[in-house]
């Protein structure tokens, strides 16, 4: 088997165990929505982060063997492979529209990113590298403040989020490649605080796509972070890496084309959430507390105190209710 081969082979199964690990992820955050640090006690959350490595894995090995050209478009395919993964094993389906979003968007990317001429392999210099890193993490940063002063708007929220996780994903990518052609030139141990950024930037886009799924649900976080990982990577393999588009003039406007397609797709996604009503929403006839976390009983006994006798009355309309036999409601599922 060819490098390229082997590089085409391994982008696809890495695709696989990312859209995986969304999965998990997202369902994780729809089950413990209401305490941050919950998802941290839930298996499910490590076995989506045991899917992440092993995807990052595979991309890295993908990286060594293959232009960033390439492997990073292959990394749309991880919306694609979610879709139906999320159908087949927690009954998410999606609806028409997000099917044609993500179809939408797969297909820009794939063929802005195909315009996108392969280059000789080359690394970055010390300097490059750090303004870089510092340009991202300010990036990354200003993405969280944003979102964080939408906290009104889960929607948004959710999208700024997202921006912030593919764009640490995209340049640890990045800087993956940059070692792995240090290595390959027996560069030994200059590669380290590189290294280091891989880490750090992998690391801030778990907990930001896990906090984009919370608000959001899994379609439109997804394809955010899908569009935004390789777009990122391609711009700075075109700007840093001297990659071209192919074909010249001509080139250039199918890119912006494909971009146009790519937007579009996005656009639907945000407007259509995975799962069923019933996924997200309470039901309509269960009287809701302003600031409680879950559908209250309107008939329920209320208690003034931990001691004090339940004010409602019983069944029998005599004998006031016992709070022994209320009914325990978990904080999370």
């Amino acid at each position: 088997m060819s490098a390229l081969a082997l590089s085409v082979l391994l982008s696809f199964v890495s695709a696989v165990a990312y859209a995986g690990g969304a999965v998990v992820q997202e369902r994780v955050a729809d089950s413990c929505s209401g305490e941050r640090f919950a998802p941290l006690r839930r298996p499910g959350w490590w076995a989506a982060l045991g899917l992440n490595g092993l995807g990052g894995v595979l991309h890295v090995v993908a990286l060594a063997f293959g232009p960033l050209s390439l492997v990073q478009p292959l990394g749309a395919l991880t919306i694609v492979f979610a879709l139906p993964m999320a159908a087949l094993f927690v009954g998410r389906k999606a609806g028409t529209t997000a099917w044609r979003g993500a179809v939408m968007a797969t297909a820009g990317l794939a063929g802005l990113l195909s315009l996108v001429g392969a280059s000789d392999a080359g690394s970055l210099g010390p300097a490059q590298r750090t303004a870089l890193a510092l340009v991202t993490g300010g990036a990354i940063v200003a993405l969280m403040v944003a979102a964080r002063a939408a906290h009104r708007h889960p929607a948004v929220r959710s999208v700024l989020l997202a921006t912030g996780a593919g764009a640490a994903f995209g340049m640890s990518s990045v800087f993956t490649k940059t070692v792995a052609v240090d290595w390959s030139a027996g560069a030994g141990l200059a590669g380290l605080p590189s290294l280091g950024v891989i880490a750090v930037l992998s690391a801030a886009g778990v907990f930001l796509s896990q906090s984009a799924y919370r608000d959001g649900g899994l379609a439109a976080p997804l394809a955010t972070l899908t569009v935004v990982n390789p777009v990122l990577a391609a711009v700075v393999g075109i700007v840093l890496f001297g990659e071209t588009f192919r074909h010249g003039t001509t080139g250039t406007v199918l890119a912006l084309g494909c971009a146009v397609v790519t937007g579009g797709g996005l656009i639907l996604l945000t407007t259509e959430r995975l799962g069923g009503p019933a996924a997200r929403k309470p039901p309509a006839d269960t009287g809701r507390v302003p600031g409680a976390r879950w559908p209250v009983d309107p008939s329920a006994p209320v208690l003034t105190s931990v001691d004090a006798e339940p004010v409602a009355e019983g069944a029998d309309g005599d004998t006031p209710a016992d709070p022994r036999s209320l009914p325990d409601v978990p904080l999370c599922a």
